[in-house]
């Protein structure tokens, strides 16, 4: 009687397990040409922490703080770069200089006047009173990309500020706009560059990323014949969403910041890397890939990875197929307690077979359910949808194994939220309801966003598909159906169906995240299709 259900739970269990170890297992990395205790050129540096951010006024940081995080950079670099000199970054001079640190200073441009005084006075007070520790006063950041100043005003501010300091002045672009713009050569001792290929317009894969920067760099140097060319900022995300065939990851944030290095050391042209720590605040304008550019996690004393040694995606494997086997077994048993301790011999096959399917899918998806909470979760709006995802990931094989078990379809939409006398009798079934109910919904609501609004939109591709895995089987284990086929279903079918399309279409077919999460919404699609009134009887 206790065959079955043991046998498929260790069954279950050993693809979890094998999963995970795929997973887990450490990727080997390229071997480093940093000696030991050789040091990075330089990094760029930004000191925000958790709630801290430069778009609030009042915010500042305390000299403690940043004399906290440079005395770890110190160990890895010689050098950092800096953006600004608000919020309290005009002390980083000379905290620096007390930890042995140069620093390429920057003086942040915008479209607001007032706001550029300030920081040209600033930073030219600074260049004068610390020309041991700047090295080069980097004037303006990306404004052009931004748009937020024309390039004869640009032109104008760096003549002015180089006029008025002894220190090399240089301006910082992506690649693109320092072609545009070849006049603004005159006006600086150096160009700055910057080349990420994970923006990039057609973004770029890991294992192509360092000669493509490679291949911009001889761009540039061919543009800007006679001039010193800086790679201002290079690197590669640890997290967040795939753009095209560009993957965030550990691994390949180590292979590519590793490969760079190569390539520079080879092409003997020097590269500043973005970025020092993890900067969560960037989230709010790029999503989770914007908060995870640092070699250095959040509140981490030590870097992500070791240069040259193996890295693994996923270091917390074990205890993530732990959790799994965990889930399967409650999936097991939900089955197992659903049809009665004393009939599990009157199930078929087909439905254990549904029941370890759903089983394993959900034991191995839970681990990156619970992983991505804390990565994909900004704001109360989005810790709600992440939160209420992995709920219906972790609920619905459950209620689903339990459903399969006493062979009972998933109720309609209208019965699950009509009135009490047209509800469900049998709690089961009304849970399985409510549950697709709200699958439905929060697909929908990523679908929309993944239309309007892609750019920076990750793909819950893990518990769409745990969440979604349950119904399918039920879907097909109930092939026969008769009945009324409901508009609210037909209608969310439609628009599913329709944005996994547009999905593959606006991502591209190698952005395989994409193309997994347009397959969980056809096959939400088809589970509403099939959808009968007749079913809730």
């Amino acid at each position: 009687m206790m065959r079955i259900p043991l046998g498929l739970f260790a069954c279950s269990a050993a693809l979890i397990v094998a999963a995970w170890w795929w997973l887990g297992s450490a990727v080997e990395m390229p071997q480093s040409l940093l000696t030991p205790g050789q040091k990075l050129h330089c990094v760029s540096y930004a000191p925000f922490r958790s709630e801290q951010n430069p778009l609030d006024a009042l915010t500042r940081i305390e000299p403690w703080q940043i004399e906290e995080d440079l005395a770890r950079l110190s160990r890895i670099t010689g050098c950092i770069r800096t953006y600004s000199t608000e919020h309290g970054l005009d002390q980083i001079p000379e905290i620096a200089r007390h930890q042995g640190l140069k620093v390429l200073q920057g003086l942040w441009l915008s479209s607001h006047p007032e706001k550029n005084r300030v920081q040209i006075e600033t930073t030219i007070a600074l260049a004068k009173r610390f020309p041991d520790v700047i090295q080069a006063v980097i004037v303006g950041n990306e404004v052009l990309l931004r748009g937020e100043l024309a390039a004869t005003d640009l032109h104008n501010i760096i003549r002015r500020v180089r006029a008025a300091i002894d220190i090399p002045v240089t301006y910082a672009d992506v690649w693109e706009f320092w072609l545009k713009n070849r006049d603004l050569a005159s006006a600086v001792d150096f160009v700055t560059v910057h080349i990420l290929p994970y923006w990039e317009d057609f973004p770029i894969p890991a294992e192509t990323a360092a000669a493509h920067v490679d291949s911009i760099h001889r761009l540039v140097v061919q543009a800007f014949p006679g001039k010193d060319i800086l790679i201002g900022e290079v690197g590669w995300p640890s997290a967040g969403r795939m753009r095209a065939g560009a993957l965030p990851s550990p691994a390949n944030q180590a292979r590519v910041l590793t490969d760079v290095l190569a390539a520079a050391e080879r092409g003997h042209y020097r590269v500043n890397l973005i970025e020092a720590f993890d900067q969560p605040w960037k989230r709010r304008l790029e999503g989770t890939v914007g908060g995870h550019w640092g070699l250095f996690a959040t509140g981490a004393h030590e870097p992500k990875f070791v240069w040259g040694a193996a890295v693994s995606n996923h270091p917390f494997w074990r205890w993530q197929a732990t959790g799994g086997i965990v889930l399967a077994g409650l999936v097991l048993a939900a089955a197992f307690m659903a049809r009665g301790a004393r009939q599990p011999d009157n199930l078929s096959n087909l439905q254990w077979s549904g029941i370890a399917l759903n089983a394993t899918v959900a034991g191995i998806l839970a681990g990156l359910v619970i992983e991505k909470v804390p990565l994909e979760s900004l704001g109360a709006g989005g810790w709600v949808h992440s939160l209420a995802l992995a709920a219906v990931a972790i609920a619905s094989p459950v209620a689903g194994a339990a459903a399969l078990a006493r062979a009972r379809p998933a109720p309609v939409f209208s019965r699950s939220l009509g009135r009490a006398a047209e509800r469900p009798a049998d709690p089961l079934s009304l849970m399985l309801g409510l549950l697709l109910v709200t699958l439905m919904l929060l697909a929908l609501h990523s679908a929309l966003g993944l239309i309007f609004d892609p750019r920076y939109r990750d793909f819950p591709y893990a518990p769409l598909t745990a969440a979604m895995m349950p119904y399918l089987v039920l879907s097909c284990f109930h092939w026969r159906m008769e009945g009324r086929r409901e508009a609210a279903e037909t209608i969310a079918a439609a628009a599913l169906a329709l944005s996994a399309g547009y999905i593959v279409f606006n991502e591209g077919f190698a952005n395989w995240q994409a193309l997994w999460l347009a397959l969980a919404f056809g096959c939400l699609a088809f589970i509403l299709l099939r959808a009968r009134d007749a079913q809730s009887s």
